[in-house]
Order: structure tokens, then C-alpha cells, then sequence
């Protein structure tokens, strides 16, 4: 028996403009706390809606989109602590990712004659791949995501990827001792370098911020590109076909 997260993982997963209808239908069978829940829910607007359609119709793409954002943002994570990480296969994987989540769901929301906008598509597909944490309930979205700034990435420390090495010090001839000398704790940075250290990791992490963003932007051009050629394609096609039909109509005039 259908239990009721699987009746309003239905309620999602359906038509746009049934949504409404079903919640009420749904919530009219349930009694309490459960049918007051159920009234509660918000319909999704077209954007959300189609990328809960990509959860529910095409769970691959779905999945490689947010394996792919997990690993760019590890990536990222890994550079700035000063960890070895190749951050630009990770972005090169990240960006076809979007491409792909972006084609496909624009094509599941042409089958429902419904179409949302590229860009605001594409900067919710990229939103919810760099979530630090993944939806609780995949496929409910009701709201557009937007992709986050270096901010995603406060509390990460920046450190240098390569520690300066010490000056070679000669050997000393053997029997020789130099004088001991007494051993002296580190001292305190200075407030000024305490501030230049700041400075250094807020430079880091909007550099960051900056490719991700440049990064999006790349994405969301290969998306309307590769969706600009499918429509080429079908008008090509169509063009074809009306000169086909035209063939036949004056072969047929002419006998």
C-alpha cells in the first residue's frame, strides 16, 4: 500500500497544472495533522518543477549533475587548504554535467509543452549541484535556486600549496661544535600580518568565486547552444519535409 511520502512524491512528480487538484484530492482522504500537512504544500513554479521532472524521469543525469558538483567543490576545497586537486578537470566535468541536466530537462519540459527559461534553469541546476548538503527529499523543489558566492566556502583555511624550503646550510668539518644557543618560542604575528593573511584568504576565495561564476556562464552558453542546434535540426527537417510535400503536389497536378 502506497504510503503517504510516496503519494506526495506523486503529487511532484506530476503535471504542472494538475498539481493544485491532486494536493487537494490527496489531502481530502486524510484526516488530522496528515491532511493539514498536505494542504501546506507549495506548487512548484516551472523552473523547480523541471528539475524535479529530471529527478524523477532521467535520475542518471540527475545523479552524474550532483556527483559532479560534489567533486568541483571538493576540488576547490582541496586547493585552497593546499592539498594537490585538479581543479579544472573537475570544472571541465562540472560544466558538461549542467550541459547535459539543462538539454535534458528542457527536453522533458517540451514533451509537457511547458518552457522554462534557459538561464534561470541552468543558474538552479548549478545551485543544487554545489549544495554543501543534497535536498532532504530530492524532486520536491518549489522555489529557483541561485548558485552561491565565495561565501559557500567560508571557514575553509587558505594555505600555501608548496611550504619555502630552509637555506642549504654547509656541512661542517667533523669535531667541530657550533655553540649551543638557546631555543626561542615563535613569537605572535603582528596585527599587520594577521591582516594581510585575511586579505590573502578573501582574495582566494573570490578568486574561486570568480571561475565558478565564469565557469556558469560557459555552462549556461553550451546549454542555449546545444539547444539552438536541436532547433536548427527540427527546422531543417521541417523545411525538408515542406518541400517533399510540395514535390508531391505538383507531381500529382501535373498527370
Amino acid at each position: 500500500m502506497p504510503t503517504l511520502e510516496s503519494k506526495i512524491d506523486d503529487l511532484y512528480r506530476g503535471g504542472l497544472d494538475q498539481f493544485t487538484a491532486a494536493r487537494n484530492a490527496l489531502a481530502k482522504t486524510l484526516s488530522g495533522a496528515e491532511a493539514s500537512r498536505v494542504r501546506k504544500l507549495a506548487k512548484p513554479s516551472l523552473v523547480p518543477w523541471t528539475v524535479n521532472q529530471l529527478y524523477w524521469r532521467a535520475r542518471s543525469t540527475y545523479d552524474r549533475l550532483l556527483t559532479s558538483g560534489a567533486r568541483l567543490r571538493k576540488a576547490q576545497i582541496d586547493a585552497l587548504e593546499g592539498r594537490r586537486a585538479d581543479v579544472r578537470s573537475a570544472g571541465d566535468a562540472h560544466r558538461a554535467a549542467i550541459a547535459d541536466a539543462v538539454k535534458e530537462s528542457m527536453r522533458i519540459a517540451a514533451d509537457a509543452n511547458v518552457h522554462p527559461a534557459v538561464d534561470a534553469l541552468t543558474r538552479t541546476v548549478e545551485a543544487l549541484s554545489l549544495m554543501k548538503e543534497p535536498p532532504e527529499t530530492p524532486g520536491r523543489l518549489t522555489e529557483p535556486l541561485q548558485p552561491a558566492g565565495f561565501e559557500a566556502l567560508a571557514g575553509v583555511p587558505v594555505r600555501a600549496t608548496h611550504e619555502p624550503r630552509a637555506p642549504h646550510k654547509p656541512r661542517e668539518p667533523r669535531g667541530h661544535h657550533e655553540p649551543s644557543e638557546p631555543k626561542t618560542v615563535p613569537r605572535e604575528p603582528t596585527k599587520q600580518e594577521r591582516e594581510e593573511a585575511r586579505q590573502r584568504e578573501a582574495a582566494a576565495r573570490a578568486h574561486a568565486a570568480a571561475v565558478r561564476k565564469a565557469e556558469a556562464a560557459l555552462a549556461r552558453a553550451q546549454a542555449a547552444a546545444a539547444l539552438a542546434r536541436e532547433a536548427a535540426a527540427r527546422a531543417d527537417q521541417a523545411v525538408a519535409d515542406a518541400e517533399a510535400d510540395l514535390k508531391a503536389l505538383q507531381a500529382h497536378a501535373a498527370r
